[in-house]
């Protein structure tokens, strides 16, 4: 059927699927990127030019299916490489080359003479350069870090524990990241692992989804709550730590429950019991220090004004307001924090054996089973009344402060860190206040650095040599890391052809990695076999 032929009834016509909408949909069952990013990679050694379509690694479904289905296959592959591990990480540095130990003694004669002139009253700046130039040879040399540690400039508050919070038991500290080996009458051994489950506490009864009674609900602790959720299972490990007695790993994710507050499931290596468990997370709490927002200073179309010279001024009385530093040293010794938020009851701890289906249950099901999807996302498409929550949510959010640098802080009286002009209560722009987050603006996946011993780079150059290994590929050639320089494609290029005949490309590419790939597995299968005959 001709489907320019307007002798057709339209409706037939328009039934008649888009050829470029059937080029997405091949792409997405053959795994190709749907948004690639154009890229020039330039051969230092030869002076030519190629053009890439790099994957955009998308992490969310709505963007690229694609990308964030490879994504979810590395986080499973990387829980499953780190939960039930036998042996300890080796993470012992290599000793230092001769040429970085002459770029450290030449740092430290450059330090000393760098004070030596700021006694004396004279020009930095020549002596500045000179220790920027050798800390650039330094991270060439392979050197990582700062010779000079890790400065803090922040605020130190009391850690004494808050006199409502259970205390915490301690344990000696040992080396390790296992946890503890059990021995079972026939000899056999094995190191079990733990599924933890925590939620934040009620706000209000929930039916379907939603609130049972929107007007009693506490939106306003809800969206602080998510706000700082990230902060409070930053103390969670801190304690389980401190309780365990060992360096304990973990790999944990943040979902949505159905009420769309966020809940973390943490897969940790090694076991306490389930008392503990609940122990800690009784008495894990985190309490944010910042300006108090209980009075609304500035509300409606009256709004600080930008000045130049200091900054925003009370449009009312013309006076400065204090800036983030000023009103952080208001908070007195005596004063109470803005918002303190901790677990709720519901506490689940599950002990977990390596190799299991129970294992891969809690990993395929649990711990990725919504990485693809926003939190905003998991809405019932047919639940208004989910829906409505959510936008209600969003409206709690959307003058609640984020960060220090939100520009909610000028509804509040107070001038957000590193202000500039164009800033209005209302419109920032950070993720917490975008619907598809609903508050919480932290990572999804937080995993401990000596969980797999390996970043999700390594992780990404592990399935890409197995892929070039069964197809009889080296993955070892040109390797050399200075040999190829890359350019994003400028837009208008005119030698860039269109995306759809670039996903063409692409698929019959893959296409034919898949025959290959097949193939070569045959090969393999049938060497198999005349070995064993």
């Amino acid at each position: 059927m001709n489907s320019n032929d307007r002798s057709t009834p339209r409706a037939v016509r328009l039934a008649q699927p888009l050829a470029r909408e059937v080029v997405d949909q091949l792409a997405i069952s053959y795994g190709v990127c749907v948004r690639p990013v154009p890229m020039y990679r330039l051969d230092t050694l030869t002076g030519q030019a190629q053009r890439f379509d790099i994957p955009c690694g998308a992490t969310l479904e709505s963007k690229c299916p694609p990308c964030a289905k490879r994504n979810l296959q590395l986080r499973k592959a990387q829980c499953r490489e780190g939960w039930h591990a036998e042996t300890e990480p080796d993470i012992t540095p290599n000793e230092p080359t001769d040429e970085q130990r002459y770029l450290i003694e030449l740092r430290a004669q450059l330090q000393t003479h760098r004070d030596q002139a700021e006694q004396d009253g004279e020009d930095l700046a020549p002596w500045d350069d000179a220790i920027r130039e050798v800390e650039t040879d330094m991270r060439a040399s392979g050197l990582r870090g700062s010779v000079l540690g890790r400065s803090s400039t922040g605020r130190n508050r009391s850690t004494r524990r808050r006199q409502d919070a259970p205390d915490l038991p301690k344990r000696k500290k040992v080396a390790g990241t296992l946890g503890r080996c059990y021995e079972a009458p026939d000899g056999k051994r094995f190191r079990p692992s733990m599924f933890l489950t925590l939620t934040l506490p009620s706000y209000g009864r929930i039916l379907d989804g939603a609130p049972v009674d929107p007007s009693s609900y506490d939106y306003p602790r809800a969206a602080r709550d998510a706000i700082h959720f990230a902060k409070l299972v930053d103390r969670f490990v801190q304690n389980l730590r401190r309780v365990a007695g060992w360096d304990v790993q973990y790999f944990a994710t943040v979902e949505p429950q159905k009420r769309l507050a966020p809940h973390l499931h943490l897969a940790m290596r090694g076991t306490l019991s389930r008392a503990e468990i609940k122990q800690i997370a009784a008495a894990t709490y985190h309490q944010v220090w910042w300006p108090s927002t209980d009075r609304v200073v500035f509300d409606g179309d009256e709004t600080p004004v930008w000045d130049d010279a200091c900054g925003y001024l009370d449009p009312r009385t013309g006076e400065v307001l204090p800036t983030w530093d000023e009103a952080l040293d208001a908070i007195g010794p005596d004063d109470e924090p803005m918002h303190v938020l901790s677990f709720g009851d519901q506490v689940d701890a599950k002990g977990v054996l390596g190799g299991t289906d129970r294992a891969d249950h809690l990993i395929r099901h649990y711990l990725t089973k919504y990485l693809t999807k926003s939190i905003a996302e998991t809405c019932e498409p047919d639940n208004q009344r989910q829906k409505d929550h959510a936008d209600r949510m969003l409206e709690a959010l959307r003058y609640e402060p984020c960060s220090p640098t939100c520009p909610n802080w000028l509804r509040y009286g107070v001038q957000p860190k590193n202000a500039r002009p164009g800033q209005a209560p209302g419109r920032c722009r950070g993720k917490a206040h975008k619907a598809e987050h609903l508050g919480y603006p932290g990572r999804r996946v937080l995993v401990s650095r000596k969980w797999s011993n390996k970043t999700l780079t390594d992780h990404r150059a592990d399935r890409r040599a197995w892929v070039l290994e069964a197809l009889g590929l080296s993955a070892t050639e040109d390797q050399d890391p200075n040999r190829y320089t890359w350019k994003p494609v400028p837009a208008g290029d005119p030698n860039l052809p269109p995306l759809g005949q670039r996903l063409l490309v692409e698929i019959a590419n893959r296409q034919r990695w898949r025959t290959l790939l097949h193939q070569r597995q045959l090969d393999l299968s049938a060497t198999g076999e005349e070995v064993a005959a």
